[in-house]
């Protein structure tokens, strides 16, 4: 039996219309033909089904995909695998391929928070990258694994040393400095003065918007937004 074509069978079965113009919108990337209009609950349960029966195996090997929920399959497959070593080659595998910031953001394998230390060499790698989301995974990362008790400016200094003028690697730099300000704001808030403006003013603006930052610290956010508008 064609592993692909029974996967895509079953996709096109679960499809939505009405959901599929709505994700064409937010998911501008990935030209509308290319999106069958599975809801997000319907594909893990999916790729929870497919690492039972094993059929997940040939699916993995067939990259690069063409539809957007071929590529939400994969990334939620990876996503459960237990084994570190397995979960870190294969999203270093499949990231290189995706082409939108939803897959991106949900690929987020659970074994890597008990192995973060493990990330870093990947990470590394991910940053330097010429492709967007490859970039941007491996910033979300740092925010993901980074950022808490183990927050150091080293990662911080990462962040900041990317250059990009990709939307959606600078909006996931703002993202990770409004997160870390939230949390280590004495420490994180020279770099706001740092970054270039686009991502300055973004960064602030959702720091500014956090509940997690205090009144006081967003008071000094303010002032500096009003410094540079």
């Amino acid at each position: 039996m064609n592993c692909k074509k029974t996967i895509l069978d079953s996709l096109y079965a679960a499809a939505d219309a009405v959901y599929r113009d709505f994700n064409s919108k937010i998911i501008s990337s990935v030209d509308k033909d290319k999106i069958i209009g599975v809801r997000t609950p319907k594909l893990r349960a999916m790729a929870r089904d497919m690492l039972k029966s094993g059929v997940y195996k040939d699916f993995i090997q067939g990259l690069p995909h063409k539809y957007f929920e071929e590529n939400q399959l994969h990334a939620f497959i990876i996503s459960r695998y237990n084994d570190f070593d397995l979960a870190a080659h294969a999203v270093d595998e499949f990231v290189q391929y995706v082409d939108n910031w939803a897959t991106c953001d949900q690929m987020s394998p659970k074994v890597f928070a008990k192995n973060a230390e493990k990330i870093l060499p990947y990470v590394k790698k991910w940053i330097k990258s010429k492709h967007v989301y490859t970039v941007r995974f491996g910033v979300l990362t740092l925010m993901r694994y980074f950022i808490d008790a183990n927050f150091d400016t080293k990662y911080a200094d990462m962040v900041l040393g990317i250059k990009s003028d990709e939307y959606y690697v600078n909006m996931m730099r703002a993202w990770y400095f409004a997160t870390a300000a939230a949390k280590h704001f004495d420490l994180v808030y020279p770099y706001f003065e740092k970054l270039d403006s686009w991502t300055r003013v973004r960064a602030i603006q959702k720091a500014i918007e956090s509940y997690r930052v205090t009144p006081e610290y967003k008071v000094k956010l303010k002032k500096l937004k009003g410094k540079i508008l």
